[in-house]
């Protein structure tokens, strides 16, 4: 399956939230899509369902998942795929997302988290292998995100970048570029915020332009104990617009995201973040 072809003045978008539902369709603010949590409209009918087909109605639209676990050796849920699937063929997205993790194990127990896979040839097949019956299943390309993580494996063969190139050479899929995930994840090795700018931009300049499909942004909470926490809480940083600055002069016209699902504010101010996108962007 083909990469999409990014139009010449890629979209900006906002991920869409319950307490702006009403807003959007108001006002019809000037975005380029919107994007929601696909397990928020798993239901076969009700009032979410319809707020759903009144937005994509008027928007492009991007389902992002948080349940496939793309990287759990005890296999895909079923249910959940097709759960999935007939939300897709009813909305039909402009895009399909989940990430990079696992969270079941055994015979059906699932963590209510996004868990770190390592980064190694035994991993990268159980995600081919998944990555594929999803894109079957769906019947068009899936996009992969790189995940924030707060504790990693030991013996990754693979660099994160390499194991990204090689998932996306060999599946079809493409990536969905975190650019807050990288900058979170350098913090929390230790990296002071320029450096960890600066380690976010290596990163980016180790993936295939080609491959990725879309872009997030979004704030993030640095705590008194020296953790830095990927909440979704808080306007973009400013070392992380400088990352997305990077990533755009090198991947050229790339959709992109703001994220915002804690603390959520007015909708003037994900309206001026996406606006900032732009500006960056151009």
């Amino acid at each position: 399956m083909p990469m999409s072809t990014a139009p010449a003045a890629a979209p900006v978008g906002i991920g869409w939230r319950q307490p702006h539902y009403d807003a959007v369709l108001a006002q019809r603010p000037a975005v380029g899509f919107l994007e929601v949590h696909s397990e928020n409209f798993f239901a076969e009918g009700g009032v979410s369902l319809a707020v759903l087909e009144a937005g994509r109605a008027a928007y492009p639209l991007s389902l992002h998942g948080v349940g496939l676990a793309l990287g759990s050796a005890a296999g895909l849920d079923g249910l959940h795929l097709e759960r999935l699937a007939r939300l897709v063929q009813r909305m039909q997205p402009d895009w399909v997302s989940d990430h990079a993790c696992f969270a079941r194990v055994g015979s059906g127990l699932h963590a209510a988290d996004l868990l770190p896979i390592p980064f190694n040839d035994e991993s990268l097949a159980v995600m081919l292998r998944h990555v594929d019956q999803v894109q079957q299943r769906l019947g068009r390309q899936f996009l992969v995100e790189n995940l924030s993580a707060y504790v990693g494996w030991q013996g990754d063969t693979l660099a994160e970048p390499e194991f990204f190139n090689l998932l996306t050479a060999r599946s079809g899929c493409g990536l969905l570029l975190d650019v807050n995930n990288l900058f979170v994840n350098a913090r929390n090795q230790g990296l002071a915020p320029e450096a960890a700018a600066q380690e976010a931009m290596r990163w980016i300049d180790a993936i295939r332009p080609g491959s990725v499909g879309e872009i997030h942004l979004a704030g993030h909470c640095e705590r008194d104990d020296g953790w830095v926490i990927d909440d979704h809480g808080s306007v973009v940083r400013d070392e992380v617009w400088q990352v997305y600055a990077h990533a755009r002069k090198r991947l050229g016209p790339v959709p992109t995201l703001i994220e915002w699902d804690t603390d959520v504010p007015e909708l003037a101010v994900l309206l001026a973040q996406a606006e900032q996108a732009r500006a960056v962007a151009a």
